[in-house]
């Protein structure tokens, strides 16, 4: 694998732990603060800006549709990322309000989210060391 698709995978793997483990040990607080943010569009608006940043950032640094999976993995997040960020600034406010209410009133969505980003954590996280730079 290249040295960016291992920086990468790393960086996106203890980042999703880190957020993980913070998410279940917060719950309350995440739900709060969510909602929170649902009903400010300056808060969505500056939000947005910083995930299409990173969107690009990963789209513009690998931009890579092959084997492994971990590689595909790391690209599909950068462009979801850059996709999401987008979505959040171009948007009318009362959509974006709408989806992060229907969000808050789903009980186990953030259990759901929770459990998947520990496990996408965990998977890259051992992708991105346990192989070398080629």
């Amino acid at each position: 694998m290249s040295f960016r698709t291992l920086f990468l995978s790393r960086l996106l793997g203890l980042f999703f732990l880190i957020c993980g483990l913070a998410m279940l040990l917060h719950k309350q607080f995440y739900t709060v603060a969510l909602a929170t943010v649902a009903y400010s569009p300056l808060a969505i608006r500056w939000i947005a800006m910083v995930i299409t940043l990173a969107g690009l950032a990963i789209v513009l640094a690998h931009n890579v549709w092959s084997k492994p999976p971990v590689v595909v993995i790391v690209t599909l997040l950068g462009w979801l990322t850059l996709i999401k960020g987008l979505a959040y600034l171009f948007l009318p406010a009362r959509w974006l309000e709408g989806f992060f209410q229907a969000v808050l009133n789903c009980g186990g969505y953030v259990y759901s989210v929770t459990a998947f980003v520990l496990v996408l954590g965990a998977y890259l996280t051992y992708e991105g060391f346990k192989s070398k730079p080629a």
